[in-house]
């Protein structure tokens, strides 16, 4: 008898570049996420793309299709890699979706879009499992803003229970608010780690302030940080997302117009932006939330998390792994439920979030090659 197919891989690589997050997936009778696994990106490579996302890059169009293909061997790659780990038969993979690495977020304009590369055909074929990917397309297509798409699988792994929040924080950071019934709201509120991390990284030499404790040798600059906040972006009303496109260090050295400020207390003030743009957001749009689920990287700097924390007083904060759900993973786990509800023929998308005409078929589908 053939071994079912009732498992899902989902890829993703977020703002900060460091790898390919993948996780195999089960959906019934909940969500659970069975195995889990980040696979860094080589150096060289993770080089390239940040330089490809900075503030007006651009490259050949011949070595721009080239790191297309490139990523998507590593995307490929990173699913070898955890099913060899896990032990879990390929067989049992109904499908991959795959989130690639977003290389340009412009969801306004007259010609709006998002770009994400890593081919989906060559993680089909060198997977030989049937692949979705490209999910931000047509919702934009639809007049929406391509992000966030999380929201959509918050609402129902969290709905149903009282008003919450379910709170990302990867570079960017988002937050899904639940109401009862199928209220939903949900938006990037500006950054998490993105201003963080490359702060680090340009004076420390590591990719990111490990725990914090760079920063929490500092000392806020409130000058600083009431510049910061004055950004046009954090006033905006949903639907809004954002990116490195526009918070990155050219933002910040235009903020911090020379002043000789320590660069410690540069990043606790950093810390700071990301706490209180996240709480300010959370209560103008729910204040009625009775509680913050987080997830993504930034759980791990406990001075980010104490300062959300205190921001947001009293409503509580805790992580999805209270839920049942690794934190590091559930970003991945999403990309797995989009392949899911697109190979069944439902819409991937929220219009009430991204502000699309309405819902939306999300995703190309990549056909593996034929089992001989």
């Amino acid at each position: 008898m053939a071994t079912p197919s009732d498992l899902y891989i989902g890829l993703i690589s977020g703002t900060s570049a460091d790898g390919v997050d993948a996780a195999v997936v089960r959906f019934e009778p909940g969500l659970e996420i069975l195995a889990a696994a980040t696979t860094p990106y080589p150096a060289a490579l993770r080089e390239r793309l940040l330089a490809l996302t900075a503030p007006g890059a651009s490259i050949p169009l011949d070595e721009y299709g080239a790191l297309d293909v490139e990523v998507g061997h590593c995307f490929a790659e990173s699913v070898d890699a955890l099913l060899e780990a896990s032990g879990c038969a390929r067989s049992r993979i109904a499908a991959i979706g795959s989130h690639g690495q977003t290389v340009r977020h412009r969801p306004q304009g007259a010609c709006p879009f998002s770009l994400q590369i890593g081919d989906g055909a060559v993680i089909a074929e060198r997977t030989g499992i049937l692949t979705v990917a490209d999910f931000r397309r047509a919702d934009v297509a639809a007049g929406g803003q391509g992000a966030p798409l999380a929201p959509a699988l918050h609402a129902a792994v969290f709905g149903g229970s009282a008003p919450c929040a379910v709170l990302n924080l990867g570079g960017i950071a988002n937050l899904s608010l639940i109401g009862r019934g199928t209220s939903l709201i949900g938006f990037d509120t500006g950054p998490a780690n993105a201003l963080l991390d490359a702060w680090a990284e340009r004076h420390l030499g590591t990719a990111r302030d490990e725990g914090g404790i760079w920063a929490a040798g500092g000392t806020v600059v409130p000058e600083l940080l009431n510049r910061l906040l004055a950004d046009p972006y954090f006033a905006l009303h949903a639907p809004k997302s954002t990116g490195r496109e526009h918070f990155n260090l050219a933002w910040l050295e235009a903020h911090l117009d020379g002043a000789p400020l320590r660069a410690a207390d540069v990043q606790a003030t950093l810390v700071i932006l990301s706490a209180r743009t996240i709480a300010d957001a959370l209560r103008a749009a729910m204040p009625s939330a009775t509680r913050v689920h987080a997830c993504g990287g930034g759980v791990h700097n406990p001075l980010l998390m104490d300062a959300i924390a205190a921001a947001i007083a009293p409503v509580p904060l805790v992580t999805t792994a209270e839920s049942g759900l690794d934190p590091d993973f559930v970003e991945a786990a999403l990309f797995a439920w989009l392949a899911r509800e697109r190979l069944a023929g439902r819409p991937g998308n929220r219009e009430d979030v991204t502000g699309a005409r309405g819902p939306r078929l999300l995703g190309a589908i990549h056909a593996p090659p034929p089992r001989g």
